[in-house]
């Protein structure tokens, strides 16, 4: 049984506002330590349930944060930027039998902490053929094109709500209750690595890879905060205007779709202004 962790950093335990996981700040340096308390209690969990290897994927920012010297030595880790399959990395070659989110958050325009799709700021709506998309629902989609299902979400509750929606029997664990954008109730570390090991443990027996359902195509809607936006998204080609701040495209398959999103989500946070949006 091989399982792929993908690894996030703002459902992280005790993360609430942006110094928290932006990298170089002394804030992401003290929940580094968390970050990766919560990922290493998954590795143990999964271990214990009768898991022969577990890849991490990092999947936050500069995917530079966790703490390979605290990991379990059993565990391997992708760490690093530009990657075919970005988030869920790895999926691809075959192997892996289950996904966990850890350390995952609800989408743009929504409740919950640090909540956002892709970008900080920017986007303000993601939709998958009409419904709001986070980014644990376009990665649930990307993961399922290769039969593997999604078996653990750790995040705030309100991640865990949004889990039902695109992995209904998957084990989850909120390590924070949402409060606003920027403060929740926070568990101690002690308590959520326990939490979390123990439903990885659990998770272990659905990881079974199955045949792949036939979904596509897809059709993602993104919308953002200005105008000019539009303009920069739509230089991607087959990304076309449907709204006064919306682009949408269409995709045969969700592995095309998440690179297309990449590419547009690259291309608008570089038409962002610092101070004007």
């Amino acid at each position: 049984m091989k399982i792929l962790i993908s690894a996030d950093m703002e459902g992280a335990t005790g993360v609430t506002w942006p110094g928290d996981v932006l990298p170089g700040t002394p804030q992401w340096e003290r929940f580094r330590h968390p970050f990766t308390s919560d990922v290493n209690a998954a590795v143990q969990g999964f271990f214990d349930g009768g898991a022969d290897e577990v890849l991490i994927n990092e999947a936050h920012w500069s995917m530079r944060n966790l703490l390979l010297e605290k990991l379990d030595q059993r565990a391997q880790m992708i760490t690093g930027k530009h990657k075919t399959l970005s988030m869920v990395e790895g999926v691809q070659h075959g192997d892996v039998d289950g996904v966990a989110f850890i350390g995952y958050h609800t989408g743009a325009g929504t409740e919950g902490v640090l909540a956002h799709t892709y970008l900080p700021n920017s986007v303000t709506g993601v939709w998958a053929n009409g419904a709001r998309a986070s980014e644990g629902l376009l990665n649930s989609l990307v993961v399922a094109e290769y039969g593997v299902p999604v078996v653990l979400v750790t995040g705030d509750d309100k991640t865990c709500e949004d889990a039902k929606g695109y992995a209904p029997d998957a084990r989850c664990v909120a390590v924070k209750d949402y409060v606003s954008r920027y403060a929740a109730v926070c568990r101690t570390p002690a308590r959520t690595a326990a939490d979390i090991r123990e439903a990885a443990r659990e998770a272990a027996v659905l990881a079974v890879r199955h045949e792949p359902p036939r979904r596509g195509p897809f059709t993602i809607e993104l919308e953002f905060d200005a105008e000019h936006l539009v303009g920069a998204a739509s230089v991607v080609p087959g990304v076309e205007r449907s709204g006064e701040r919306r682009v949408a495209f269409t995709s045969p398959t969700m592995y095309e779709g998440i690179r297309c999103f990449k590419a547009v989500t690259t291309v608008v946070s570089a038409a962002v202004e610092e101070q004007y949006g």
